[in-house]
């Protein structure tokens, strides 16, 4: 890709942040699963590869949720042990106990549950409580906690709900320590809607650790409704948040969400940390051509505003080469 090449952007480091951000790659998983069509689980497959390719070390790979949930994650069998050669993390979902069982059956290490931190979400995506739900994942995580692997926990509408609107800090914090206690050694703080702006996510971050939760245990996971994620996830890096949740080419929303657009463009991350001197090991061309391959695949543009801008230096450099 031709601007990285020229050593752009430039490193100007910033007070207050990390040195290195992990990025918890939830494209193959978070994404595709709300495509329309159903993407082949060989194109699937050969995304996690080149996506493994990039340098990313985690790669949520699909979920192990009944077919009839998820449709175009059915195919979680044939997937899995296609890529499990792969010397990167690759995290499942897994919703229930007969979820934990399957993946667990083909040597998945790291499962996540996924929780909600409002009664009408968890109703809409669980058909159960908060408490139902929370109650429902104490086994899962138990047992997965004696087979060795690591939990993470999802938190969906911290916040903001469609159905309810605003949602308290302290509800979010209450839920979040309900999944620590169980035994969940990282949680995902979701922005499902899209919704949150710096302040809020300060504010909720600042409640997290004043009530004893390591904000080494914590990652964000923000979507780009409103043209926030970037904002937000500066926001939790200088309040020492290292892991940030991203999705190749910004595919993926949330399918019981109607109004959640696509999550933050693990591309446009990139630029921002590369521009802030912070450390991926994400190698943003092969990542950019990555997306462009899926982009294809899938038959329309990635809506990533970096994968655009570079992608069309490179066809305009290709197209001048030609004349």
């Amino acid at each position: 890709m031709n601007t990285p090449e020229l050593g752009l952007p430039m490193a100007v480091p910033a007070d207050g942040l990390p040195a290195r951000v992990r990025i918890h790659e939830v494209g193959a998983r978070d994404g595709l699963q709300n495509e329309k069509a159903v993407v082949p689980a060989g194109v699937k497959a050969e995304f996690i590869r080149r996506l493994a390719g990039t340098g990313l070390t985690t790669i949520e790979a699909t979920s192990f949720v009944h077919p009839a949930w998820v449709p175009q994650l059915a195919d979680a069998e044939q997937l899995f042990p296609a890529v499990a050669d792969l010397p990167v993390d690759l995290p499942v979902l897994v919703p229930n106990e007969r979820g934990l069982d399957r993946a667990l059956a083909l040597g998945a290490r790291r499962v996540a549950v996924f929780a909600s931190a409002t009664e009408s979400f968890a109703k809409a995506n669980l058909n159960r409580t908060v408490d139902e739900a929370l109650a429902m994942f104490e086994p899962v995580v138990a047992r997965a906690k004696e087979a060795g692997v690591h939990v993470r926990g999802y938190l969906s509408m911290c916040f903001g709900d469609p159905w309810e609107g605003a949602v308290p800090v302290p509800r979010v914090v209450e839920v979040c320590r309900a999944l620590l206690d169980m035994g969940c050694d990282e949680l995902s703080l979701g922005d499902t809607i899209g919704v949150a702006t710096p302040g809020h996510v300060s504010a909720l971050l600042t409640a997290l650790t004043g009530a004893g939760v390591p904000v080494d245990t914590l990652g964000v996971h923000f979507h780009d409704t409103y043209g926030q994620a970037l904002s937000n996830t500066l926001t939790a890096l200088r309040h020492g948040v290292t892991t940030v949740d991203a999705s190749a080419g910004g595919l993926g929303g949330c399918p019981y969400a109607k109004s959640a657009t696509g999550n933050l463009a693990t591309e446009d991350l990139v630029w921002m940390l590369r521009g802030l001197g912070i450390d991926t090991g994400v190698d943003l061309g092969r990542l950019v051509a990555t997306s462009v391959w899926m982009a294809a695949h899938l038959g329309r543009p990635s809506p990533s505003r970096t994968v655009r801008a570079l992608s069309h230096k490179d066809s305009a450099a290709d197209s001048h080469k030609e004349h």
